[in-house]
């Protein structure tokens, strides 16, 4: 099994949803994160103010798979997230040893 992080821009997070949940993926893990890289801080506007932000706002999807998804998955979140800028998201696959339902009891891959 996969755990597949994605740092993913904000506005086409229901791009990637929708790719997902077509591949039959039913589950992931989504937090709001900062950040700081090539494209530098952004400009928020905050009642009527603008100020430069230090950091750039992101969602990071978390994903635990099967080995025979990964490439799928990666596949749907470039294919529906790239926008061909700076900024658009970093996708990261780590190995998971094992992984346990809590409420059931299942392991691993009847766990996801």
């Amino acid at each position: 099994m996969k755990k597949i992080e994605a740092i993913i821009r904000l506005s086409r997070f229901e791009a990637i949803r929708d790719a997902l949940a077509e591949i039959d993926v039913k589950f992931f893990t989504l937090s709001e994160v900062k950040g700081f890289g090539l494209q530098r801080g952004e400009q928020l506007t905050y009642r009527g103010s603008v100020y430069d932000a230090d950091y750039i706002a992101r969602l990071q999807l978390d994903l635990l798979a099967p080995i025979d998804m990964v490439d799928p998955i990666i596949e749907a979140i470039t294919s529906a997230g790239r926008t061909g800028n700076v900024g658009d998201g970093k996708i990261s696959v780590f190995d998971i040893e094992r992984v346990v339902r809590i409420r059931t009891g299942e392991e691993n891959e009847s766990a996801i």
